[in-house]
């Protein structure tokens, strides 16, 4: 049986950039991506969906000097972002971070980034296999090697391969995660029950459009998000400008949620009164460009689709995990990376730099035998950007459209003449409304405080 130091499960910026650093300190490393086809990429790839929007501050998150980043996956530099309510909107400039990157941030090439990184990974020595999906993963606990527990992965077409270490990347679907830590749950108990409740898995869903020069000079180098316009737990449209006049329109809603648990249908601007059921992705991104360009476009002819972009003829759908991370069972040897730990969030529209950053960590610590201290070290490094992302979803997770419109005018009070991100910068003037919203955050802050973010720790495997 082949045998390697550290195999890795999927091949996106967790997977890819494991494989580089493992490589990079000398380990035997290989990578299982089982691959799928792209309208905008030669050849199989990992399954690159995403909004991709990069903030500035983000970048420093991933660990990179933004100048490494090739020019080829960066669409355009932004200079702000714009929050869309019923009635009431505000505009932010800065995210009210330290950051090295000089703009507010940009939306970049999904699928370009991630054969960036797999180029990297390959450069630093890693087998990738794109193409070879894996089937199973069984750990020997009882292992007689000196690094302790061992692995045997069973491969799509049948081989098998033997492991010391294994990273399991495989995104937000979680393929090959869910069974192979379930190895260390309490009998009754699984995995899944942390990382995929119905009630907080979500999709995501997006369309390739060209804009009118004009309409696109409008929005070239701010994001667009519109909140309140749609029912249910972190669900909203946006729109990120891309190269030339093409832009993603997109969404994220929650799964399986009916009409009937919307408590106030008529108060959401891209719901009408004949619905029967919630619209489908594609009918709400219609229902919004019709809102705001119907009057002086026709939405189907002035702004079609795209269709040699994306994952099928101009869309994308996804899924996206609005819950919080795990930890990883280090004692069995094994890390789990990016969105299969959970750090992908619904609420601020994925989690590429998180992705790439654990990936980093949990390559560079199996290939250097010290991969038990893997759940120490993650949250020393992205655990700050968790702890906000799940503190304002909790806030935001009941909002009605009122709601959302009183936060914008509360947030617009507290800029006053600025664009500031003031409620993560603490710029603020002091006011009741104010007040509340920055005592809820503290309290959720609080709350999640010493790694209580995490829903699932180390000590409750069973080895």
């Amino acid at each position: 049986m082949e045998r390697v130091d550290v195999a890795i499960v999927g091949g996106g910026p967790a997977g890819t950039t494991a494989a580089e650093r493992a490589a990079s300190h000398g380990a035997e490393t290989v990578l299982f991506e089982q691959g799928v086809p792209r309208e905008d990429r030669d050849g199989l790839g990992p399954d690159s969906t995403d909004a991709a929007g990069m903030l500035d501050y983000w970048i420093d998150i991933m660990d990179f000097d933004y100048r490494e980043i090739p020019d080829e996956v960066i669409h355009r530099e932004l200079e702000g972002t714009e929050f869309i309510g019923p009635n009431s909107a505000v505009t932010m400039t800065t995210t009210g971070m330290d950051a090295t990157y000089p703009k507010f941030g940009y939306t970049f090439h999904r699928a370009r980034m991630d054969d960036w990184l797999h180029e990297r990974a390959a450069d630093a020595g890693a087998d990738l296999r794109v193409g070879t999906g894996v089937s199973d993963l069984e750990t020997d606990l009882r292992s007689s090697s000196e690094k302790g527990p061992t692995h045997t992965l069973t491969l799509s077409n049948g081989d098998q391969i033997e492991a010391q270490y294994v990273i399991l990347a495989d995104g937000p679907q979680r393929r090959i995660t869910l069974d192979a830590l379930d190895q260390f749950t309490a009998p009754g108990r699984s995995v899944s029950d942390y990382l995929s409740p119905p009630e907080a898995n979500h999709i995501a869903y997006q369309e390739y459009r060209e804009f009118p020069p004009e309409l696109f000079e409008e929005f070239e180098d701010m994001l667009k998000f519109w909140w309140g316009y749609m029912p249910g737990e972190t669900a909203y449209p946006w729109i990120f400008p891309n190269d030339g006049t093409v832009a993603r329109v997109g969404l994220t809603m929650p799964i399986g949620m009916d009409l009937e648990d919307v408590e106030n249908p008529a108060a959401y601007a891209l719901l009408e009164s004949d619905d029967e059921r919630i619209p489908s992705g594609s009918e709400y991104i219609r229902r919004l460009l019709e809102l705001e360009y119907g009057d002086e476009y026709d939405i189907e002819e002035d702004i079609p689709l795209v269709e040699d972009r994306g994952k099928s003829k101009g869309t994308e759908t996804y899924p996206i995990s609005s819950t919080r991370p795990i930890d990883s069972p280090v004692g069995a040897n094994i890390a789990v990376a990016g969105g299969a730990m959970g750090t992908t969030s619904a609420f601020h529209e994925g989690g590429y730099h998180v992705a790439v950053r654990t990936g980093k960590i949990a390559g560079r610590l199996a290939a250097t035998d010290s991969l038990e201290h893997y759940n120490d070290v993650w949250k020393r490094a992205i655990g700050d950007e968790i702890l906000r992302n799940v503190s304002f979803a909790d806030i935001v997770r009941d909002y009605q459209p009122d709601d959302w419109d009183w936060a914008f005018d509360v947030v617009s009070d507290m800029q006053g003449n600025g664009t500031d991100n003031t409620l993560i910068s603490k710029k603020y003037t002091a006011g009741i409304d104010a007040m509340k919203i920055l005592a809820s955050y503290k309290k959720r802050k609080y709350q999640y405080r010493d790694g209580k973010y995490v829903q699932l720790p180390e000590d409750q495997y069973l080895y």
